[in-house]
């Protein structure tokens, strides 16, 4: 019965979402016609193989034709679509930015950054977009049209045909435990923005004057010399964030290991984080000295808000590891509601 309810979740997935209780009822009756009352695995797979592959059976249901590469390859091209295109935007987008902040002058206004960054951004995301699009379409009208058999039945991501025994490695992760694509993605771009900002400190943050132009920074918060110092525990931090977005993509569901390594990373964070800032040259003195001119600021004040900040830091990754363990007990809960089900 769990090779009948995975082969009609591959066939109904490809479908639109209001027609797919239908179609699952419709699909469930007509395997069930087709078997004996008792069906061993051996008669399921009979019929499935009967029914073909779900890619082609979903394709009946659908008002529109797989014309774009061809139904061969139709689905292993649009998944390959969806997995290369957010990545190689947000890696041109980051590249971008990156070199916008790095070659710029600090006499630049905020809002000529700002719009410049903009502009070439959408840009960029255009194009980078049509590139990608373009060259996965051309690989994959080569590999369609030089390829020696000529059968039209689709194949599975591993260029393969498709067989009853691919539906033990459907995965129906639920909703509410599963780790969505965007959410790694927006991880990886967070640590892309966050070390941009702290390698050039200097030119994006401190004290802004009204500029003809626009807001010029005049007075950086930072030292960037004392902030590059700690260059290696921050290649650290970003190493362990990248590892732990990609541990995410590949596990695609929060469990104890993720939570586990959510943890070493936030925690390792907040140790870089304190060491980092709890260094008092990591402040340009003309900019402590402006803040004390203007707000009058005691030493027992700048302690105050120093641990005020760390609270909230600490208050923060805490309720993200909480969060993380909190998912995976669900996670594994729902798994196990699952297995006792069947």
């Amino acid at each position: 019965m769990k090779l009948i309810d995975l082969y009609i979740y591959e066939v109904t997935r490809r479908l639109p979402v209001k027609n797919r209780e239908d179609i699952a009822l419709e699909l469930q009756s007509t395997i069930e016609d087709m078997l004996p009352a008792e069906p061993t695995e051996a008669e399921v797979k009979q019929v499935l193989v009967q029914l073909g592959n779900p890619s082609v059976m979903a394709s009946g249901y659908l008002d529109r034709p797989m014309h774009l590469i061809g139904p061969k390859y139709f689905d292993v091209y649009v998944s390959v679509l969806k997995i290369v295109l957010p990545i190689a935007m947000i890696i041109a987008f980051i590249s971008l930015v990156g070199e916008t902040i790095a070659t710029m002058s600090n006499e630049k206004a905020l809002s000529t950054i700002i719009l410049t960054i903009l502009g070439q951004g959408i840009w960029q995301l255009l194009s980078t977009a049509m590139q990608a699009t373009f060259w996965i379409t051309l690989v994959f009208a080569v590999i369609e049209r030089t390829e020696k058999v000529s059968d039209q039945i689709p194949v599975t991501m591993n260029f393969k045909k498709w067989t009853p025994e691919d539906l033990k490695n459907v995965s129906t992760i639920p909703q509410n435990v599963r780790i969505k694509k965007w959410h790694v993605f927006a991880s990886l771009l967070w640590t892309a923005i966050w070390a941009t900002v702290y390698f050039n400190a200097s030119k994006l943050v401190g004290i802004y004057e009204n500029h003809p132009d626009g807001k010029i920074l005049v007075t950086p918060t930072f030292n960037q010399e004392v902030l590059l110092s700690f260059w290696l525990l921050i290649v650290l931090v970003i190493t362990l964030e990248v590892a732990l977005a990609i541990f995410k993509g590949m596990e695609r569901r929060w469990t104890h290991k993720v939570a586990i390594a959510n943890t070493v990373v936030q925690v390792v964070s907040l140790v870089v984080f304190i060491i980092i800032f709890s260094n008092q040259q990591v402040w340009n003195d003309s900019f402590s000295n402006y803040v004390n001119n203007l707000l009058n600021i005691t030493n027992q004040m700048k302690n105050w808000a120093y641990q005020s900040i760390i609270l909230t830091v600490v208050i923060i990754i805490s309720i993200d590891i909480f969060e993380g363990f909190r998912k995976a007990h669900k996670s594994r809960e729902t798994l196990l509601t699952r297995v006792i089900s069947k």
